[in-house]
């Protein structure tokens, strides 16, 4: 079941439209105004993968890692990741994103509020 994507000219909206078989003919219409016509976008995808296929890309860490271990963001998260799979629990999809996003850059809400922290302000 294919996944369609258009732009509406009219008001700007993005559509996403479910089709049952690719050789289905329907019209798309906008879910914001109705339109009927309707542009068809490039949509985006994922790419997922293993926490043992991100483990053999970038080497195993270090003992002791020195202080240039975190700048590497192929280290980020590695410990959670290990602990899991050590206890033979799932990660949940919600702190894979996070480390995933971590590793892309983006740090979570509350890394963000510590990095504008003066470093003489107290914490109770």
């Amino acid at each position: 079941m294919p996944i369609y994507e258009f732009f509406c000219s009219d008001c700007g909206k993005k559509s996403t439209v479910l089709v049952r078989s690719a050789s289905t003919s329907f019209e798309p219409r906008c879910s914001g105004c109705g339109n009927t016509n309707l542009v068809r976008t490039v949509s985006t995808f994922a790419l997922h993968k293993s926490i043992n296929t991100i483990h053999e890309e970038s080497g195993k860490p270090t003992m002791f890692p020195g202080p240039d271990y975190y700048k590497d963001p192929r280290n980020i998260g590695r410990w959670t990741e290990k602990k899991f799979q050590d206890m033979g629990m799932e990660m949940p999809a919600e702190i894979q994103q996070k480390i995933q996003a971590a590793r892309e850059g983006e740090l979570p809400e509350s890394l963000k509020e510590l990095k504008s922290a003066s470093p003489d302000a107290s914490y109770h």
